[in-house]
């Protein structure tokens, strides 16, 4: 077919050392069991009601039953792998495997499973790290997304898509049904440094601080605005679906803290999904930061922190750092400053 499989892939890839061929094997368990999943979310409602809430672990959090199942497989197939211990946001501790193995995984088993009735595109996110020499338990992840070995995610939608990176650029993999593999259909995806697209839950923006509240201001403008050109927005609610689209093509996903209780900081896992959404994101060329801060150098405080994100095309996640520092000139983009607004004569 001309597509080199998964297999392929990590295989010249593990030629210059042992700890690669570790991360491979891990890879190829996770991406083995990403098909199993993929097999039982297509079969919708005839696999069960997946749907289904079992319970609340936090104020804002829910489980359903397909978040558990999930979980459990990846718990399974891992134990084979050479993964010490595996963290998940599914569990509020680490799960030991093979305590002198030489990786950690950290995983996201269903993200966005709150669409899972709705039939919208979700995935499963993961990201492998070195085992810390000394520190064991929770304390062993909570190192910055840069000690990241390899880190993706899948895609479960019209077809499934693996997204990875082991540090060498982005590479995209779709499922090949009939031979039951990953095969490579991107490789090194480069991301456009503009965009004409934003992706924001807008039924937030009364929470907003004012670079976010500025920066969307901007685009909703478009070509009436200092911008100058339109912008559409795109929101499936399902972080997997939407990050695939701005790898695909460019764009900027923002996620930001804002003033609801309990969203100070944001909604995005920091170790299960910021820091592996990051590293893929940069590797495409691309951006993430927390607004203040580029996401990779967080130092991790507690395995289920949550993070502010902002990531994708280069010069757009730059123009929000930049309003975030005080460096673009706000008053320009107050609406009695606008281009049509009150203090300005039309062109």
């Amino acid at each position: 077919m001309g597509f080199a499989t998964l297999k392929e892939y990590l295989s010249d890839w593990t030629l210059e050392g042992r700890t690669r061929g570790h991360v491979a094997d891990t890879l190829l368990a996770l991406a083995e069991t990403s098909i199993r999943i993929s097999e039982l979310v297509g079969r919708g409602e005839l696999g069960g009601k997946f749907g289904k809430i079992v319970s609340r672990p936090g104020e804002f959090d829910e489980q359903k039953e397909i978040d558990l199942l999930t979980n459990g497989m990846i718990v399974e197939a891992l134990k084979s792998a050479p993964v010490a211990a595996l963290a998940s946001e599914e569990s509020q501790q680490p799960i030991a495997l093979k305590p002198d193995a030489s990786l950690l995984v950290a995983t996201d088993p269903l993200d966005g499973s709150s669409n899972v009735d709705a039939n919208v595109s979700f995935g499963t996110i993961f990201s492998i790290l070195p085992r810390h020499p000394t520190s064991g338990g929770e304390a062993a992840f909570l190192r910055p997304g840069s000690h990241q070995l390899a880190a993706g995610f899948v895609v479960y939608g019209p077809h499934t898509a693996l997204v990875l990176t082991v540090g060498l650029g982005t590479q995209i993999f779709t499922l090949d049904r009939e031979a039951n593999t990953f095969r490579m259909t991107s490789r090194n995806v480069s991301m456009p440094p503009e965009t004409t697209e934003y992706a924001i839950n807008s039924s937030n923006a009364r929470h907003w601080d004012d670079p976010i509240r500025i920066y969307i201001h901007d685009c909703e403008n478009g070509a009436n605005g200092p911008r100058g050109h339109d912008f559409n927005m795109r929101w499936t609610g399902s972080p997997v679906a939407d990050v695939f689209r701005i790898l695909s093509r460019g764009g900027i996903y923002l996620y930001p803290g804002d003033r609801r209780k309990g969203f100070h900081q944001g909604r995005i896992r920091l170790i299960y999904e910021a820091n592996p959404f990051s590293w893929l994101i940069e590797q495409a060329g691309g951006r993430a930061t927390t607004g203040r801060e580029r996401v990779l150098d967080v130092v991790p405080t507690s395995l289920h922190q949550k993070t502010p994100l902002i990531c994708g095309s280069r010069y757009e996640v730059d123009r929000v750092m930049r309003i975030y520092s005080g460096q673009e000139f706000k008053v320009d983009r107050s609406p009695l400053f606008g281009r049509r607004g009150l203090f300005r004569a039309l062109p």
